[in-house]
């Protein structure tokens, strides 16, 4: 029974204290101390260090020469997941497009309510923008694979959901300006419609959008490096 228990605790700040790292509750640049967290989640060291030994092994946690942090990748990286997030998406639109091909069976047209939904959802953030900060990233996320749902290969969602695993630590870091909120809520509203439409423009929009995200997100990340250098460099 104790095994049992001490497992199933174990589990339990494992999902919470992973929920907290994506959503940035926890700031990145903290560090990942056991005794905090297990103030933090109301149990002993011990499930909690079981539960930042998983983190780890999942590349969402990295040690550092003082500690645990939680992972966030490279420039070089940065770039590297950025691609692979646009070979993902496109290809959900180059799916669509290849409806009448006879070698491999695909969906003649994405899943249009699930489109209309997010088109929906985001007219109504350009009417009340919502506030920068996990939730906007949370939405953005949502949009970008609900449309590759859409397109019908649920094997490319899991792939992308990866990447975003691995980009939110930076991407929680960001702030976005008002004007920023805008400019991604038009982009969205703009390439949903293409779709709706059956527009060929679409693919277009969708990865120029992700280049200008990845614009924003690499001058933040160049950023918290240099935050970082300079804050070790005090505390040594």
């Amino acid at each position: 029974m104790g095994r049992r228990g001490r497992v199933s605790l174990a589990e339990r700040v494992y999902e919470e204290l992973r929920h907290d790292l994506a959503t940035g509750t926890l700031q990145p640049t903290e560090r990942l101390r056991a005794e905090r967290l297990a103030q933090r989640y109301g149990v002993s060291r011990t499930p909690v260090r079981e539960a930042l030994a998983r983190l780890e092994a999942d590349g969402l946690v990295q040690r550092h020469t003082d500690g645990l942090y939680l992972y966030r990748p490279r420039l070089d990286e940065l770039d590297e997941l950025y691609e692979l997030r646009i070979v993902l998406e496109s290809r959900g639109f180059q799916r669509i497009a290849a409806g009448g091909s006879v070698q491999v069976h695909v969906p003649a047209a994405h899943d249009l309510p699930t489109v209309r939904a997010e088109l929906a959802r985001w007219r109504e953030y350009r009417d009340t923008p919502p506030e920068p900060g996990p939730d906007l990233v949370a939405a953005d996320e949502r949009f970008h694979t609900e449309l590759l749902r859409a397109a019908g290969n649920p094997a490319l969602v899991e792939a992308l959901t990866a990447v975003y695993l691995r980009v939110r630590p930076v991407r929680t870091m960001d702030v976005p300006t008002a004007e920023r909120v805008a400019a991604m809520t038009a982009e969205h509203i703009t390439i949903a419609e293409q779709v709706l439409a059956g527009d060929d423009q679409a693919l277009q929009t969708l990865t120029a959008h992700i280049q200008s995200s990845r614009a924003h997100v690499r001058v933040r990340a160049e950023q918290a490096i240099a935050f970082t250098k300079l804050g070790r460099a005090v505390r040594d």
